[in-house]
């Protein structure tokens, strides 16, 4: 099972566990449009970080009205030991007619982007829209093993050098494996 790869210097890494116990600068949270909370990577993200997290997404909300799907925004990490949580929105699965892949890759790009742009050096991504939103999880997989692995090739001026992806489970572990083992500089 390949674990981990270095592409364009940036080292990816799969990790089984907690994300919210990520030792990365930054953790992405698998939200939803409000930005105000919910269940399962979010809720977790939101009771371990605390209230000051909730408070700056009711801050993005007031300027801008919540998040809509495949596009990010950041706060801090409130009582997180990561600094940063950059919240985006995946799609809900509808059967894959209506641009679920090109939604769930803009969710990955807008992430790293925003990384990026605050000179983040190490991120850690959930595997988004694969729960409540019923992404099916091989799919899901390489669409974000797919664009992340683009975005590396184009993205030479951003200082990332770790991309951890926290798989919560073994079968996500495996789905993300397999993905990355066909992720190389050949093939980017």
């Amino acid at each position: 099972m390949l674990k981990e790869l270095e592409l364009h210097g940036v080292l990816i890494k799969l990790v089984q566990g907690d994300i919210t116990r990520s030792q990365t600068e930054a953790i992405v949270n698998a939200a939803n449009s409000s930005l105000l909370g919910g269940g399962g990577v979010d809720g977790a993200i939101h009771r371990a970080g605390g209230p000051a997290i909730l408070e700056e997404c009711k801050q993005i909300r007031a300027m801008q009205g919540g998040c809509p799907p495949g596009q990010a925004v950041i706060t801090g990490g409130g009582k997180l030991k990561a600094r940063h949580v950059i919240h985006t929105v995946g799609p809900i699965w509808r059967g894959g007619r209506n641009n679920e892949a090109g939604v769930l890759a803009e969710a990955y790009q807008n992430s790293l982007a925003l990384a990026c742009d605050y000179e983040i050096k190490s991120i850690a991504f959930p595997s988004i829209s694969t729960g409540a939103y019923g992404y099916p999880l091989e799919e899901a997989a390489a669409v974000a093993i797919k664009t992340i692995c683009d975005f590396l090739a184009r993205k030479s001026d951003c200082p990332l050098t770790e991309i951890h992806l926290v798989a919560f489970d073994p079968s996500t572990m495996a789905a993300y494996s397999e993905s990355l083992s066909n992720c190389s500089p050949q093939k980017t």
